[in-house]
């Protein structure tokens, strides 16, 4: 695994950062490539352009905005979440399997299930100090392993899905109730942190955690949290998938990591943390999501999508890594 030697910024650095002209440029980068993404897939097919491809485009897109919103503020702490589709996997089969017992409050239950989870992983990381990417590397293990065996290895079909079918119905006839519920979990979770020194303490945790902890910030709360917050996420992208497939599955959320790893990127957020918003991880999954759709379109064949994500990550890391907090590489 690589590593690299940090500098350590001083505590004022650290807590009254301020954006460079790097990371104002970055913070376009979601916006460009949405617009030229839109532009190339209209040349290539003009009926794309319409109401109801766009609709489809934006309600595929609401789970992978809600689970890269979560594992933004991971990043944005200056650590990954590895297990997030694994989580959601989970999370899935325990909505199919506590649906008929819990009626509607299963939704809530999962959720809470999933935050929980998260927050255990966010502890082993603080209070064991093992690196996050071990961490969730070893969760993605254990939680894609528990879905096969309390799944029997299978899907697990919803007999009545009456308790979330609300997430599969359209505001005024246009609007997937799901793309609602996507914004307004971002907007909330950027509302928050915004109106509170949340924003400051993670930026700074993320920053320099050393200068973090010596300016007062309460650093290992601030991280419990961001992966508590990353477990809920997860667990509402379940609720969300599950609404559209009538059944859970250990496996079907699996391939939303590397999207979702690629929204956050591409969205601007700096792998090395300290810099980067919810904001942007949203705009970033709906680049992603139109990469998906558009590729069959110009005719480039699904089985190069693992590809492009991986080009796309290593690029968007690039433009976007804080080498002032780094000084070798390795």
């Amino acid at each position: 695994m690589s590593t690299s030697v940090q500098a350590t910024p001083t505590a004022d650095e650290a807590v009254h950062r301020r954006p460079s002209a790097g990371d104002r440029l970055t913070s376009f980068m979601p916006v460009i490539a949405l617009v030229a993404i839109i532009g190339a897939l209209t040349v290539a097919d003009p009926d794309f352009l319409t109401r109801s491809s766009l609709t489809a485009a934006i309600n595929t897109a609401a789970p992978l905005a809600v689970l890269a919103g979560g594992a933004t503020l991971v990043v944005l702490c200056g650590g990954i979440d590895l297990s997030i589709a694994a989580m959601a996997s989970l999370s899935t089969v325990f909505l199919a399997l506590w649906l008929p017992d819990l009626g509607g409050l299963t939704t809530f239950a999962v959720i809470v299930v999933a935050a929980l989870i998260g927050a255990v992983q966010g502890a082993a990381h603080v209070y064991l100090r093992i690196p996050s990417f071990i961490v969730t590397l070893g969760g993605m293990s254990i939680f894609a392993s528990v879905a096969l065996v309390v799944s029997d290895a299978g899907t697990v079909p919803v007999v009545d899905d009456s308790p979330i079918r609300w997430l599969n119905l359209y505001i005024g006839g246009y609007v997937p109730t799901s793309v609602v519920v996507a914004v307004a979990v971002v907007g909330a979770l950027a509302l928050v942190i915004k109106a509170t020194p949340l924003d400051s303490w993670i930026k700074a945790t993320g920053y320099s955690e050393a200068a973090a902890r010596l300016a007062g910030i309460p650093v290992d709360r601030v991280k419990i949290g961001a992966f508590c917050v990353s477990g809920a996420c997860a667990g509402l992208a379940a609720v969300m998938l599950v609404s559209r497939n009538y059944s859970g599955s250990p496996t079907m959320a699996d391939n939303l990591l590397l999207p979702a790893v690629a929204a956050i990127v591409v969205g601007g957020t700096a792998i090395t943390g300290g810099h980067g918003s919810l904001w942007r991880s949203l705009a970033g999954a709906l680049v992603v999501t139109l990469l998906r759709v558009g590729l069959p379109i110009v005719g480039v064949p699904s089985a190069y999508e693992q590809i492009l994500y991986g080009a796309i990550i290593v690029v968007a890391v690039a433009l976007t890594l804080d080498r002032s907090k780094v000084l070798i590489i390795k």
